[in-house]
């Protein structure tokens, strides 16, 4: 049986015992060891067992009564069991990998503002490196993003520039990550090649 660490142990059992039904370990009408046997077998609780087979139960795939025990009624709905149970696990991964992707964008992010702050610090050393020294753009009633986030409207990838500062008044805001928004009267400080700022107009105010 395949393992899966977010999937509690009694799940699995149910589901290693609607395998052995629908490959015919079981046959509809055969009895299964008790829970003490089945605890013994799995190496877990008779409370695990009870789970694993109440599973089993709500599904129709066994039905169990004092003095019977655990009697074998559907193959077919073990089938669907063991289907449905896979639709779970298939969906339970992918939240796992979305996870992992916010995870590694954020490590991303968190990278690129270190960087910033370099560039920030060497600027006024390196003043002579056009790239490196920032621009700076007032943001007028024409801009088409005002009260956007700097990460809603995919500054970076749309201009190929990086704010590095946004002075707002009397205070200026460096290194701002990509949930500061836009607003009227700011002044951008942005860094990037020749012509940066013409290119950088046009993406904001759309001419």
């Amino acid at each position: 049986m395949e393992e899966n660490r977010s999937t509690p142990r009694y799940e699995k059992i149910a589901l290693d015992i609607a395998n052995a039904i629908y490959k015919g370990q079981y046959e509809e009408g055969d009895k299964l060891y008790g829970r003490s046997t089945l605890a013994g077998t799995y190496n877990v609780s008779p409370e695990t067992i009870r789970r694993a087979i109440k599973i089993l139960e709500d599904v129709g795939v066994v039905e169990s009564s004092k003095g019977s025990g655990i009697t074998i009624i559907s193959k077919e709905k073990a089938f669907k069991y063991i289907n449905r149970f896979k639709n779970i696990e298939s969906v339970t991964s992918y939240r796992i990998k979305l996870q992992e992707l916010f995870d590694k964008k954020n490590e991303i992010e968190e990278e690129i503002l270190q960087i910033v702050d370099r560039i920030i610090e060497r600027s006024s050393v390196l003043s002579n490196i056009t790239a490196l020294t920032p621009f700076e753009l007032e943001i007028t009633d024409k801009c088409n993003f005002i009260g956007k986030t700097i990460g809603e409207i995919n500054f970076w990838q749309n201009t190929g520039a990086t704010i590095v500062g946004i002075r707002r008044r009397n205070e200026t805001l460096l290194s701002p990550g990509p949930y500061a928004t836009i607003e009227r009267g700011d002044i951008l400080l942005i860094i990037g090649e020749d012509g940066i700022v013409e290119s950088v107009k046009r993406f904001l105010e759309g001419d």
